[in-house]
């Protein structure tokens, strides 16, 4: 088993719904088990800026999926949520992106792990930070706590969540 941390982000349509929606799909998958969700955050669009807020959540999961298997699964719930790739960083119901994965360093065409980003990223590193907080960069040993991303203002939480199971319930 390995423990893996994604990133969930919405910003088309009933934004919670879609949030709830993947994690619930994580959930009933038999090689994932979610265990700890993040609270809801609210930012700014990075990169294409041309767009409505986003939802954000950081979820905690086991798995027996190899990385590459994670990532198709991700991939596979954009898609049954309507994920439609347009517009690069651009408006989407849903996008599920793999920060970590154990302790691997993965460095593919499709995929890279850790998220080679996700340092610079506040609505990434804030709600990772809210269940993990004293996670380190796996190959670095670097807090993610010290990252100067850490300190952005523009983010907001949204919804305070508690577990899993409260996660579940909410209604968009």
């Amino acid at each position: 088993m390995t423990v893996a941390y994604l990133s969930i982000g919405s910003n088309i349509g009933d934004r919670l719904e879609h949030l709830v929606e993947a994690v619930r799909a994580l959930h009933f998958r038999d090689e994932v088990e979610v265990l700890s969700v993040s609270s809801i955050y609210e930012t700014a669009p990075v990169g294409y800026t041309d767009q409505a807020d986003f939802l954000n959540v950081t979820v905690c999961v086991e798995t027996i999926a190899r990385a590459f298997d994670l990532l198709e699964i991700c991939q596979e719930i954009e898609r049954e949520l309507g994920r439609v790739r347009a517009i690069r960083w651009g408006p989407r119901t849903v996008d599920l992106d793999i920060l970590l994965y154990g302790v691997d360093n993965i460095e593919a065409e499709n995929l890279v792990v850790p998220h080679p980003r996700m340092h610079e990223r506040a609505f990434v590193l804030i709600p990772l930070l809210e269940i993990a907080p004293t996670i380190a960069h796996p190959a670095t040993g670097k807090l993610f706590s010290e990252e100067f991303a850490v300190q952005d203002g523009g983010v907001i939480l949204w919804k305070k969540v508690d577990g899993v199971g409260h996660f579940l319930q909410l209604k968009g």
